[in-house]
């Protein structure tokens, strides 16, 4: 095989354009929530929580499912958040089994600071980018997000 061939082969790859363009948006995120502490993954699961009813907070498995995050995955990523009091994680007083997520009053008030930062990041994202193009990229990431590919879902 020819080196082009090689190079072609890894600019076709969807995977690779996926990952790099993560990449790159997650650190425009990261730079600008820096300043609430968090990383654009803790708000987004910080976000998650606070989206949901207050009275209902959500097991470990339904917040991974929503967040299309690994059980294990996210529970690592919850230890700092839960260190620094922003979540507290216990018990299903109705099924021992599952583990539920709390959003505490300290991770609301962070929360909403990382909102006015993340809402800085997306204005910058718009206006580099466009708003058409952005809702465009959106339908197309939520399809491939949705996408059956016939593998296990996370």
């Amino acid at each position: 095989m020819r080196v082009s061939d090689v190079l072609a082969d890894s600019l076709a790859c969807n995977c690779s354009v996926l990952r790099k363009a993560a990449r790159r948006v997650s650190l425009l995120y990261d730079r600008h929530l820096a300043r609430s502490g968090l990383t654009i993954g803790q708000y987004a699961i910080l976000a998650e929580i606070a989206r949901l009813p207050e009275d209902d907070p959500p097991s470990l498995t339904t917040l991974a499912h929503g967040l299309a995050m690994d059980r294990t995955a996210l529970s690592h990523t919850l230890k700092p958040l839960e260190r620094d009091g922003l979540v507290r994680v216990g018990r299903d007083q109705r099924d021992r089994r599952a583990k539920l997520v709390h959003l505490t009053a300290l991770g609301r008030k962070r929360a909403a600071v990382a909102r006015a930062c993340w809402a800085e990041a997306q204005a910058r994202f718009l206006g580099a980018f466009g708003d058409d193009q952005a809702i465009a990229l959106r339908a197309l990431l939520r399809m491939v997000a949705d996408a059956d590919f016939g593998e296990p879902a996370p």
